[in-house]
């Protein structure tokens, strides 16, 4: 019996995110799609809002704590809380517990929450144990978000959960752990560097010759998408709860649909 069937009557959250939830909600049924086959029930709250990185991210205390209160609200009565980014999750168990430490009793609900909070290919391989069934038969290659690598290390966990893909072959890129130039507000504010960061990352990818392009942070993969469309490379973007799930047939990130 798997740790998934072990834990069949937990109820897991998924904390959708904001460019989830705007720009590409296939991610987050892919991410539906994957826990249920691990046997959990999943529950969507409507109440979420956005984790508060924005705010925090520009200096704006006040506004990340009411933030970070609504969400500590919403999820706290879950047994566990997922989403498939690094970067949300980062904010949730790294700075939440960190915008409130002169708050005794708003700190320990935020250490309540990061306690149960887990980036999706770490739930996967670490909580669930899961074993991927999906077949994609193409070369891929992995960029490792910041946050996700810094904040939380992940790093084996997706290439670990790609290996089980049948047909599937991964291609390491060059540098797979710089910076792809997104950083948030950071390719509004400098965005001479951000354009010469993601520039270096496509022609790394170039380099691989790999089909597609998988990571697990959208901010990333959008900012990855567009500067590739934009040099005219033809690798497609997807996110890897998408190919995980066996759900990647629709046009990749960036690309419009027909």
């Amino acid at each position: 019996m798997t740790a998934a069937n072990d834990e069949a009557k937990s109820t897991v959250a998924l904390l959708v995110t904001c460019l989830v939830d705007l720009f590409r909600p296939n991610i987050g049924f892919a991410t539906v799609k994957l826990m249920q086959q691990a046997g959990f029930t999943v529950d969507v709250p409507t109440a979420q809002t956005c984790c508060g990185q924005p705010a925090y991210n520009s200096g704006d205390q006040a506004s990340a704590q009411a933030v970070a209160k609504q969400v500590i609200e919403t999820f706290a009565h879950y047994d566990y809380v997922v989403a498939p980014s690094g970067s949300c999750i980062g904010m949730v168990k790294v700075h939440y517990p960190e915008l409130f430490a002169g708050d005794a009793e708003w700190r320990g609900k935020a250490d309540d929450l990061a306690g149960k909070c887990y980036e999706l290919t770490t739930f996967l391989s670490s909580v669930c144990k899961l074993e991927v069934t999906a077949s994609f038969s193409r070369s891929v290659t992995y960029h490792d978000s910041c946050s996700g690598l810094r904040e939380l290390g992940i790093k084996s966990q997706p290439r670990a959960l790609l290996e089980q893909v049948k047909g599937l072959t991964l291609k390491e890129m060059e540098d797979s752990e710089v910076c792809c130039g997104f950083g948030g507000t950071f390719c509004v504010k400098y965005p001479g560097i951000s354009e010469r960061m993601v520039s270096d990352k496509v022609g790394n990818v170039k380099k691989t010759h790999a089909e597609v392009i998988l990571g697990g942070d959208l901010g990333c993969l959008l900012n990855i998408a567009g500067r590739n469309k934009r040099e005219g490379a033809s690798a497609e973007v997807f996110h890897v709860a998408e190919v995980l799930a066996g759900m990647a047939d629709i046009p990749g990130i960036g690309e419009k649909s027909t």
